[in-house]
C-alpha cells in the first residue's frame, strides 16, 4: 500500500478501520524530513498489514489540535480509530516496527 496524504477533510475516512500510522509533519521540520525515508521502508515491509498517513500541520491545523499535536514529528498509532500509541520525536526503523507490531 502507498503511503496517503490526508487533510482535515479525509482524515476521518482514512484513518477509520484498521491499523494507521498517522505522521503530523511539516516540510520545515528537519527530523520530519529524517523519518520520511524511515517510513518508506515501513510502507514497503509492513504496508499491506498497517497504513501509513502523512497530515501537514501547516496545512490541516484542525487534525493536528484535534490530537493535541504541539511538537513534530509526531507519529500516532490508531487501531480503528482510536490513538492506541503516541511517539514524538525521530525514532529509528527498528524501534518503530517493534511498536507497530504490538498492535498489528
Amino acid at each position: 500500500m502507498a503511503i496517503v496524504n490526508a487533510t482535515d477533510q479525509t482524515f476521518s475516512n482514512e484513518t477509520g478501520s484498521g491499523t494507521v500510522l498517522v505522521d503530523f509533519w511539516a516540510p520545515w521540520c528537519g527530523p520530519c524530513k529524517m523519518i520520511a525515508p524511515v517510513l518508506e521502508e515501513l510502507d514497503g515491509e509492513i504496508g499491506d498489514k498497517v497504513k501509513i498517513v502523512k497530515v501537514d500541520v501547516d496545512e490541516n491545523p484542525e487534525s493536528a489540535g484535534k490530537f493535541g499535536v504541539m511538537s513534530i514529528p509526531t507519529l500516532l498509532i490508531l487501531k480503528n480509530g482510536e490513538v492506541v500509541d503516541k511517539v514524538i520525536g525521530f525514532q529509528p526503523k527498528e524501534a518503530l516496527a517493534e511498536r507497530l507490531q504490538q498492535h498489528i
